[in-house]
């Protein structure tokens, strides 16, 4: 499984990938293997000019990212996971629009998009195309009373449907603070969703359990996330992953991180000492349970 004076030698998993046709696509994938990559979770990524309107738009812009992720498999024998979801700042930016402009009439109209939105992605996980349901959430920046209510109205019944349906979601939520931690926590317990099926994607690298109150952390591999992850690794309850979020974006070369990154940061980890174990459960056990096979 492992040799430390080799370096990891087992599988490498980024729970947080990006890819995009206009982008560098497959070549940011290769460069993924080529650093000892072996598998990715391939995030849906909406069109945030002009996210999908119809259940149509919908299916048809979900499977674009499954055949994107076929593309993957096929062309570079990569593990794939999907994930599809509505992502939040396409949402509350629509919320917005329609809310402002058409009152309650937008508001509805809002609400019915994103419930829409989720019944395709939903299809397909139980058709087999896609393993989890996600980034779905909440705004990041500073929105109004309504339009945090909404989002959070539309989070919770996404939850009750994950302990329904039996799927995992990966969370794009606000903030570095043990206070999100706790607020997620609450919503889940409070929809019958165990826990530890919530992903916290950007997570802060304090991996500590009396912080993540047994959510997933997915944690961003920054390099000054060593330190901290390091320092909090042996106090996490059922573990952590790792992820880049990179986004395959040519104006932005690299962001969030490059696709290098988790293969990279795995190899300081053991090389700074950290229990293999961990390592493991990251790549192998936590997405296995959290997604299945791929």
């Amino acid at each position: 499984m492992t040799n430390t004076a080799a370096g990891w030698q087992g599988p490498i998993l980024d729970n947080h990938f990006h890819l995009n046709r206009n982008g560098r696509f497959l070549d940011a994938a290769k460069d993924f293997q080529n650093a000892g990559g072996t598998s990715i979770v391939l995030i849906h990524c909406p069109n945030f000019a002009a996210p999908p309107t119809s259940k149509l738009g919908h299916r048809e812009s979900y499977q674009d990212t499954i055949t994107i992720a076929e593309s993957v498999r096929k062309e570079l024998g990569l593990g794939v996971r999907v994930v599809l979801g509505p992502h939040p700042a396409a949402f509350a930016h629509q919320f917005t629009q329609w809310v402002d402009s058409d009152g309650h009439a937008g508001k509805e109209r809002a609400m019915e998009n994103y419930r829409t939105s989720i019944e395709e992605a939903v299809k397909f996980y139980h058709e087999g195309q896609a393993h989890a349901i996600g980034e779905v959430g909440r705004p990041h920046w500073k929105v109004s009373d309504d339009i945090w209510e909404l989002s959070n109205d539309l989070l919770a019944e996404t939850m009750r449907l994950a302990a329904t349906d039996g799927f995992a979601l990966q969370l794009h939520v606000e903030g570095e603070l043990e206070s999100t931690y706790r607020d997620m926590a609450a919503m889940a317990l409070k929809a019958g969703l165990s826990v530890d099926r919530l992903v916290r994607h950007y997570s802060p690298p304090n991996v500590d359990s009396k912080i993540t109150h047994g959510l997933t952390p997915s944690v961003l591999v920054g390099k000054n996330a060593l330190n901290t992850l390091l320092e909090t690794a042996e106090n996490s309850s059922h573990g952590f992953l790792l992820e880049t979020d990179y986004m395959d974006d040519l104006r932005r070369p690299g962001a969030v991180l490059g696709p290098k990154t988790v293969p990279k940061r795995t190899q300081q980890l053991v090389a700074a000492g950290i229990d293999e174990e961990f390592l493991w459960r990251a790549h192998v056990d936590l997405p296995d349970k959290l997604y299945g096979q791929e």
